[in-house]
C-alpha cells in the first residue's frame, strides 16, 4: 500500500542524502540551500497530484488497490520528472530562505527544516485549493445550517465531494452554471431548472454511465438552502442528524439512506469531512 506523503519520511530525504547535504552545507551552504529546495519542490508536486487524485472521481470499473498503487508509483515520477526541469518553486524558496537568514553552523541538517517550514506555498496548489473552495461555500454553509440544523462540514464535504472541490461542477447546455454542487436530481416533485449531463451509478457493485437529469438553481446560497431542506425536512435522513459531529456516523447514514449509489460513497465522504477546516 502506497505509503501517505505527509508523512515526514515522504520529504525524499533519506540517511544517505541528508549525509550528503550535511556534507555539501559544510562546503557550499548555497548549493545544499538549492538541493534542498529542489527535494522539497519534488514532493510538494508529489503532494499536489495526490490532492488532485483524491478529487477526482475514482469509482471506475478498473479502479482497485492495484492500480492505486502503480497511479501513485506513477504521480511519484512525474513529479521528479517535473522538479528535475523545475516549475519555479524551488526558485522561489531559494530566494525566501537567502532573504530570511544564512544557514547556521553546522550546515543543514539544522538550519534547513525551520526555514523550509517558512517558506510560503501558493495556495492555488495542493490543500490551498481545497481551504480556498471553503472559504468560498462556507457562508452559504453556514447560513444554510442556521436555518435547518444540518452541520455545515456535512454540507460543505458532500459539496465537495459531488463536485471535486468546485473543479467539475454541473453545467447547463449552454456552459452557464447550474450551481448544483451536491448532485441532486431533478425527480418529478421538481419544476424549476433543469440540467443533463452524463453521470456514473452503480447497479450490482457495477459502474455504468448514463444521462440524468439534476436540479438547477440561480446561485450556490440556493443551492446549500436546498439541500439542507432536503437533507432536514425528509424523514429518509432523520438518522443523518443523529449523529452529531460524527463524521464517519453522518457520511454511513447518508450512504445508507441512498443519497449515492457508490458502494464506497461513506468512506469518500468521511475522508472529505474530515480534512475541512471551518476556520478558513
Amino acid at each position: 500500500m502506497v505509503a501517505r506523503l505527509d508523512n515526514a519520511a515522504k520529504l525524499a530525504i533519506d540517511t544517505q542524502s541528508l549525509e550528503q547535504l550535511r556534507a555539501q552545507a559544510k562546503h557550499s551552504p548555497d548549493q545544499a540551500l538549492k538541493s534542498a529546495a529542489q527535494q522539497f519542490e519534488s514532493v510538494f508536486l508529489n503532494m499536489m497530484l495526490k490532492s488532485m487524485r483524491e478529487a477526482s472521481p475514482q469509482d471506475g470499473m478498473l479502479d482497485s488497490e492495484q492500480t492505486r498503487m502503480f497511479t501513485g508509483m506513477l504521480d511519484q515520477q512525474l513529479a521528479q520528472s517535473m522538479a528535475s526541469r523545475g516549475v519555479g518553486l524551488a526558485d522561489i524558496m531559494v530566494k525566501q530562505l537567502s532573504r530570511g537568514a544564512a544557514l547556521q553552523e553546522g550546515g543543514a541538517a539544522t538550519g534547513l527544516p525551520q526555514a523550509v517550514q517558512s517558506v510560503k506555498v501558493p495556495s492555488a496548489f495542493g490543500e490551498g485549493v481545497q481551504q480556498d473552495f471553503v472559504n468560498r461555500m462556507l457562508p452559504h454553509a453556514m447560513q444554510a445550517g442556521r436555518d435547518s440544523g444540518v452541520p455545515p462540514q456535512l454540507m460543505l464535504g458532500q459539496a465537495a465531494l459531488e463536485s471535486g472541490w468546485g473543479r467539475r461542477e454541473i453545467r447547463m447546455a449552454d456552459g452557464s452554471n447550474s450551481f448544483n454542487l451536491f448532485g441532486i436530481k431533478a425527480n418529478a416533485d421538481w419544476h424549476g431548472k433543469v440540467a443533463e449531463v452524463m453521470t456514473t451509478e452503480y447497479r450490482n457493485g457495477l459502474a455504468y454511465k448514463q444521462t440524468e437529469k439534476f436540479r438547477a438553481y440561480s446561485s450556490y446560497a440556493e443551492a446549500f438552502q436546498d439541500y439542507a431542506n432536503l437533507i432536514g425536512n425528509n424523514p429518509r435522513y432523520a438518522a443523518v442528524l443523529q449523529q452529531g459531529g460524527d463524521v464517519v456516523g453522518m457520511a454511513q447514514a447518508i450512504q445508507n439512506a441512498g443519497y449515492a449509489t457508490d458502494p464506497f460513497y461513506a468512506d469518500k465522504l468521511a475522508n472529505i469531512m474530515g480534512k475541512i477546516n471551518l476556520a478558513g
